[in-house]
């Protein structure tokens, strides 16, 4: 029977199908955790029944779905257009080339190949001190996008994270407390960043510059953020342009250390 042709595999069709689920791998991957995600799984939904029909030779249904699928496109990109950007990013990242950071990218074919680096218990520990002193600051942490784009209006050093260390970067009268600190691994790599201000409306009045900073960068790479705010000592943690809800900073520490894993 002619349907059942797909069944001949070839070399080129299991290169294919490996391709097809990296790409969905790393979509998912960008999307988790968003409101894209449920719109994501029925784009797949819709898709899987687009090629059943297909097969089955249901022409009527067959050319209604896709064409939706087809005239769909544009409002995809629009729809998922912070994704898409993400996604280039993580294609053209410099980390790409770092060392270790070909393993990183297919870290979910070797779960074991890379521990954690980044001292998370020490950037915490900084935060619930600044948090009773009212010290602002805002902590950014790379992860698989590179934040070179945005060093550069900082200043460059190399300095291992500890607590004391970030505590002092941000003292009120600390010359270093203005801007954004970057953490790359477990070395502080910039301070005094300038960070690109999201412009989302649906971000309450109470939050200022530093939060609105904070969704700014996590909206275009997939760093995640550490804001202490000024006013209320209130401790936010931001990711994909979302504040991160958790329950304490037991609760906290394992979120941010399951994300960078």
């Amino acid at each position: 029977m002619d349907f059942l042709n797909f069944l001949e595999f070839k070399i080129t069709d299991v290169i294919d199908i490996f391709l097809v689920a990296v790409l969905l791998y790393y979509i998912y991957k960008l999307v988790k955790g968003t409101v894209a995600i449920n719109i994501f799984i029925g784009i797949v939904i819709v898709w899987a029944l687009w090629k059943l029909t297909e097969l089955l030779q249901m022409k009527m249904i067959s050319s209604m779905v896709g064409g939706f699928m087809n005239i769909g496109l544009i409002a995809l990109i629009i729809v998922f257009q912070q994704e898409i950007r993400k996604f280039l990013l993580l294609i053209g990242s410099t980390n790409f080339a770092r060392k270790r950071g070909f393993i990183r990218h297919f870290k979910f074919l070797r779960q074991d190949a890379l521990s954690l680096a980044t001292n998370v218990d020490a950037i915490i520990g900084a935060c619930k001190n600044m948090s009773v002193s009212k010290t602002g600051a805002i902590i950014v942490i790379e992860r698989s996008n590179s934040l070179d784009f945005v060093k550069s209006s900082g200043d460059k050093m190399s300095i291992e994270v500890t607590q004391p260390i970030i505590e002092s970067i941000f003292f009120k009268n600390s010359p270093l407390h203005d801007g954004a600190a970057i953490v790359q691994d477990n070395y502080i790599t910039a301070t005094r960043v300038i960070l690109p201000v999201s412009n989302e409306r649906n971000i309450p009045l109470r939050f200022g510059l530093r939060h609105r900073a904070a969704v700014g960068i996590t909206e275009k790479t997939d760093a995640v953020c550490l804001v202490v705010s000024e006013e209320t000592g209130l401790i936010s943690y931001i990711k994909s342009g979302e504040f991160v809800l958790y329950k304490g900073l037991d609760d906290l520490t394992e979120k941010i250390k399951k994300d960078l894993a």
